[in-house]
């Protein structure tokens, strides 16, 4: 029998053997927390998931599904493709929770499964990303003339067309430094690097993109 999103439920690893793992629902979407959640930190939530308690999962999957939406839509340009990741990503944690050390946050470990189920794909395909891969700076009232505009799409599509350009690695730290505010220390963790290669990687994603939009400046 296979679940709502396409995937045969398989014995779950480490949780109750007779526990499958839950629907993940709402990817993208707050919601409504289970009331007996409201208020558990992630840690807490990831121990109680952990010995198979699916309330606590649908929380950290509420909490933390916008953001790895994001970084998976930043990374693979489709949010077809995106959700598909995510919601692999969310059932692959169920699934690995009695690995999580707790060594970092929870949202610091689906940061990093997120992005190998992104780099996993990326090493697949060549599909170019979508011009709106890239979100658009917003425009204050007397930036939205029509000329404006049409530069900053012009602008945004140079700048996705050199995202693309960059190796999967590279766009890797880009984007989760750059787009999503993660320090050194997190995208060391989150792509299995040390620190001082997740600052050579961006300092050559940086030097790449800054030649790329040189004649934008």
């Amino acid at each position: 029998m296979r679940n709502r999103i396409g995937i045969s439920p398989q014995p779950a690893v480490g949780v109750p053997p007779h526990r499958a793992p839950p629907p993940v629902r709402g990817i993208g979407n707050v919601g409504e927390a289970p009331d007996a959640a409201v208020g558990l930190d992630d840690g807490l939530l990831a121990v109680r998931a952990s010995e198979g308690d699916e309330d606590a999962f649908a929380v950290l999957v509420r909490r933390h599904s916008s953001r790895m939406l994001a970084l998976a839509q930043h990374l693979l340009g489709s949010r077809t493709d995106a959700e598909d990741a995510v919601q692999d990503a969310f059932l692959s944690a169920w699934r690995r929770l009695p690995e999580f050390q707790h060594t970092a946050s929870f949202g610091t470990w689906m940061y990093r499964i997120v992005t190998n189920r992104c780099l996993s794909d990326l090493r697949r395909r060549t599909r170019p990303l979508p011009l709106d891969a890239i979100p658009e700076p917003a425009a204050t009232s007397s930036e939205s003339s029509p000329p404006h505009v049409a530069e900053i799409d012009a602008a945004t599509a140079a700048l996705t067309a050199a995202l693309q350009r960059l190796s999967p690695e590279l766009r890797v730290c880009w984007v989760l430094r750059e787009l999503h505010g993660l320090h050194y220390e997190e995208i060391a963790h989150v792509t299995g690097s040390s620190e001082q290669t997740v600052r050579g990687r961006l300092f050559r994603a940086r030097r790449a993109l800054t030649e790329a939009m040189r004649p934008w400046r």
